[in-house]
This record gives C-alpha cells, structure tokens and sequence, in this order.
C-alpha cells in the first residue's frame, strides 16, 4: 500500500499544537526536501481562541513571558513573543514596564499573531468525527485515517502519527447544570453582558483558585450596587507559591525526575508543590480584595462577603432568580442565597485523549488507575500492532508532572515530540516499531 499522506496530523489547535506547528514550521525551513515533516491541524473552532471568557481587561499572566512558545527550545525564533511585541512596535514599553508577566489578553494576542504565520498548516472549523485504523496484510495499524467535517464537507487526512492536542473542559459540581444564570468562569466575558443593565442584586462566586477570585474582582467593580458572595471550603485564599526553588518543578529537567520516580515519590511530589498552581490566587489579588472588604467595614457599606469554610451544597434554577444552598462546614447550618448568577469557579477537567481515537485508542495502553501509559517522549504505550504513534499533550500529568498542561514546558514539549516524529521516520525499522 501507498505510504501515509501526512507525518503528523494534530487532533485540537490551542497553544500546544499552535507550538507544535511552529516547530514543524522552523524544522521543515532548516532542513531538506528529505527532512520535511507533512502536518495538518484539525481544529473545531472558527479562528484560534485561549480562555477567551477569561481575557480580562486588568488579568496577567501567572508564567514569565520567556516562556512563550518557542523561547526556551529555540531562543533566536521568529515567533518569539519579544519578536511579536517588536512586530506591535511594544517593545521599548515593555521593557519599561519592568515586568516579567504580560496581560493576558496581550498574550493571546501573541498567540493569534504565532497562529497566523502557520495557518498554512491548520484548518478551522474543522470537527474531527472519527479516526480510523489503516491496516497492512500481516494486521499491523501501519496508519490512520482521519475524517473531519468542515461546513457540510468531510475530509479525511491519512497519518503516520497523530499528536492529540484536545485540552481541558470545564468543570461544574456534582448535580449543577450551566443555564443564563448559572456558568462557569470560562465563559464569564461571553455571559456577562447578560447582566448589564439589569441592577444585580447579589452574585455568588464558587471557588477558592485564581479564576475564582479574578471573577469575584470582576463582579465586584461592574457592579457596584450588588452584593458579591465568595464561597470557599478554605479559611482564606491561599497565596500561590512562586518562589524560586519551588518554581524549579515547572523546569524541563523536573519532567525528567517525575518520569523517573516511583509512584508513592511522584505523589509525594504532587502534594508537596500543588500550591504552585492549583486552587492558588496571585498575593497582589488576595491583597486587593482584603483591602476593598476592610475599605467596606470602615464604611459601613459591606456588599464583598466571604463564605469562608462552607460549600455549595445545591443549586435551585428558575427563571428569575437562582438560589445557592450554602453549608457551613463548621457548624454544618445551612444558608439559602438568592442570587441573579452562581458563577462557578471549579476548575477543568482533562478529557480522555484517548476517547476520539475509537478503536485505535483501544490499543493503546492504560495503567490500572485507567490512565494513559506514555513514554517519556510523550507517545503512548500501545499493543506491537500499532505502528502509528499516538502522542498526548496533556493527560500525561501522572507520568510527566504538573507541568502536563501548562504553558511551562510546552517549547520544550513540542520539541522533543517532534525529535521522536523524525527520529522514527528516519529509521522505521530500528525504532520501538
């Protein structure tokens, strides 16, 4: 049979694959015509969008903007993000601004800008309905066939190796259901017109992490006459820590030492740095909020309330009002608040990346947790019949460390994905075939 059309075909085009095409990009201009790596991105949305209902006007990032996409593989790279601020003709004012943490709506402008110089390799609005095995006469998966659907056409791209890219979905509590009054952070821009206009008179955010908080200033500010009710299982929010040494988990050597420990060390390690990232706020914000719920005591005009040590127990949905149940965790009484909105700050969950894959994914391997089983260059574990490499950004967080699904490692990630593509290419017949 005829050899695969593509190298790589990505499934999902956020930040990782947008990294991932760059990196084919720079390797294909540095090399021959014998060198060159065919790639095709596959992505559902029309344009490339990051957290859009989270580009708030006044948020930062929570990484250094050295680590963009390229900078810590390639630093001399064109689509450096100092390169994109010379480019915005921003430079100067950056480095004046003396800060190592740009905005993030500037940073998913970084990105839009990265992602217009390879769409050559991406097509949007694409939603990948299945993927297919593509079998030789021994019985090997020596391929896969790949089938889209772009506006009422259906394309289908054949692939030596597929680089799954699908990211985080958002997470509600138990029981809870998204409706024009209840929603999750990640569509806090998209539904907050909703409210303009109509006087709030209380909103309830749920959650104790950055984006929880980030809504809860938010609200705080657009709408001055509503009561604002942060509700959090903690006695306060928990500063994240930044601090040199600890942020030495996020380098690429880290991944290595996460790889390479046994599995009571690599949980050890998870509990002894979670504060690095999760359910953590920024020191300057919690300072900010302190200060405006003191400012209001003084006043006597208290409308920031924090339900500290409590949780959401229920949510009632109707028409005009929603009401939240709170449950103190100290005295176990309950609280019924009528709200306009319960925003619900509760975080992303990983999607199975192996769930489009159908019968492909069924050959690749999982632990006894159900996880994915995944080398250290990312490519999962699969059964010897499977010649077609599956590589995982993200979900990989069990073997590889905390940094599975940030912005950290993902210059570094890219790279080493793509050493293995060329790699095996190279020598199909030498190579953990």
């Amino acid at each position: 049979m005829s050899e695969p059309e593509l190298d790589v075909v990505g499934i999902g085009f956020g930040p990782s694959n947008l990294a991932m095409a760059i990196a084919v990009s720079e390797h294909n201009g540095a090399g021959g015509p014998d060198a060159q790596v065919a790639a095709r991105f596959l992505e559902r949305q029309a344009t490339f969008g990051w957290h859009r209902g989270m580009l708030l006007d006044d948020a930062t990032m929570q990484v250094s903007f050295l680590k963009d996409l390229v900078t810590l593989r390639n630093p001399t790279s064109e689509f450096s993000f100092l390169r994109y601020l010379h480019s915005q003709d921003r430079l100067i004012d950056f480095i004046n601004h003396k800060n190592l943490f740009p905005l993030r709506v500037e940073f998913h402008d970084y990105f839009a800008w990265a992602a217009a110089q390879v769409d050559d390799q991406v097509t949007y609005d694409a939603e990948v309905l299945s993927v297919t095995p593509v079998t030789d006469a021994a019985g090997d998966v020596v391929a896969a066939d790949v089938l889209s659907r772009q506006g009422g056409e259906l394309t289908t791209h054949r692939a030596r190796n597929l680089v799954v890219g699908t990211g985080l979905r958002p997470r509600l509590p138990e029981g809870v259901t998204a409706s024009d009054r209840v929603w999750h952070t990640s569509d806090l821009l998209h539904n907050l017109p909703k409210l303009k206009g109509t006087d709030p008179r209380r909103i309830v955010v749920v959650g104790a992490g950055q984006s929880a908080a980030e809504a809860v200033a938010t609200m705080h500010r657009e709408f001055p006459a509503a009561e604002i009710c942060a509700v959090f299982s903690r006695y306060g929010y928990s500063p994240a820590d930044d601090s040199s040494f600890a942020n030495q988990i996020f380098d690429p050597a880290a991944v290595d030492d996460f790889y390479l420990a046994p599995e009571d060390v690599k949980r050890q390690l998870m509990g002894y740095h979670a504060n690095t990232n999760y359910s953590v706020v920024d020191i300057d914000l919690i300072d900010d909020l302190y200060r405006r719920a003191y400012q209001e005591k003084v006043l006597g005009k208290q409308r920031l309330r924090m339900l500290n040590v409590s949780r959401m127990i229920q949510v009632s949905d109707g028409p005009d009002r929603v009401v939240a149940s709170i449950r103190s965790l100290v005295t176990g009484e309950t609280t019924n608040l009528a709200a306009d909105v319960v925003v619900c700050a509760t975080g992303y969950h990983q999607a199975d990346p192996y769930a489009i894959l159908g019968e492909l994914g069924d050959l690749c391997g999982r632990d006894d947790q159900g996880r994915p089983q995944v080398e250290r260059d990312y490519r999962a574990v699969a059964d010897p019949r499977l010649r077609v490499g599956v590589y995982l950004q993200g979900g990989t967080e069990h073997t590889h460390g905390i940094t599975s699904a940030l912005l950290s490692n993902t210059a570094i990630r890219v790279g080493e994905i793509l050493d293995s593509v060329v790699a095996r290419k190279a020598a199909p017949a030498l190579i953990g075939v």
